[in-house]
């Protein structure tokens, strides 16, 4: 399937390492001009030689904290006219009981899912909407749908920016800008080796039982490769689906068991 989006222009949030990763990789398949942000140069310049060598994409790479105000508006400054945008925070989501965090604490997971997309939103949708073309794909969780104990941080803030990507996009769609999101379970990923190897620590278990446990909970029996959540968001940034808006979609190995 042509997608329709050859030369384009994209932003990819997180784009250095997994699913970020897996969207700018099926993005450069379709001919799409990349810049990728993320906080490691070292990991960004890998990133950009394997988007190079797979697909002679040269993909411009900037280092920033995307949790930090002034790094998001240094990364928007020097991304003008964008097409597309991909919003992963890149933060991992860890367990936390919220009867001890701080204040600080709450803010920092507001900042990092939360104001940081909606600041990439605001700051590309008026252009998007000056030039009738607009994909935006904001990269969440399965578990928004059925939120976990010790992670109400996140699921406030995930949980928000899906309400209030709501409440934006029915403005927006009458000049083919379109927002949706992706609701990723388990994906072979870094970031998931890295939380089961904490789970099995404070569990005072092994990381091999809890990869047993988390292949009994998903349907698939398997962890996803990361190049099927970035099909999907490729065909998300597609000009396919110029009449799809506001949809949260799951792809989590049959994990989520619900309707809506």
């Amino acid at each position: 399937m042509d997608l329709g989006i050859s030369g384009r222009h994209a932003l990819v949030c997180g784009g250095s390492k997994g699913l970020g990763l897996a969207a700018a990789q099926s993005l450069a398949r379709e001919g799409v001009h990349l810049t990728l942000v993320a906080r490691s140069a070292e990991t960004l310049a890998a990133a950009a030689r394997t988007l190079a060598d797979e697909t002679g994409i040269q993909a411009n790479i900037i280092a920033a904290d995307l949790t930090l105000p002034d790094a998001r508006a240094r990364v928007i400054a020097a991304c003008p006219d964008l097409d597309i945008l991909v919003c992963n925070p890149g933060v991992r989501q860890t367990p936390d009981d919220f009867r001890t965090m701080s204040r600080a604490d709450w803010d920092f997971w507001m900042e990092a899912h939360f104001y940081a997309q909606l600041d990439f939103i605001r700051a590309v949708v008026p252009g998007m909407c000056d030039r009738k073309f607009g994909r935006v794909v904001n990269i969440s969780v399965s578990n928004i749908k059925f939120p976990q104990v010790n992670f109400a941080h996140s699921h406030a803030a995930r949980v928000g920016l899906a309400g209030a990507i709501a409440s934006m996009v029915r403005e927006l769609v009458p000049h083919n800008v379109v927002i949706n999101s992706v609701l990723p379970g388990f994906f072979d990923t870094d970031a998931l080796r890295t939380n089961l190897h904490s789970h099995a620590a404070r569990g005072n278990t092994t990381y091999e039982a809890i990869v047993e446990d988390r292949l009994k909970m998903t349907p698939a029996r398997r962890f996803a490769d990361p190049a099927e959540c970035g099909e999907l968001i490729a065909f998300l940034c597609s000009a396919n689906v110029g009449f799809m808006t506001g949809q949260n979609i799951v792809i989590d190995g049959g994990v989520y068991q619900g309707l809506f």
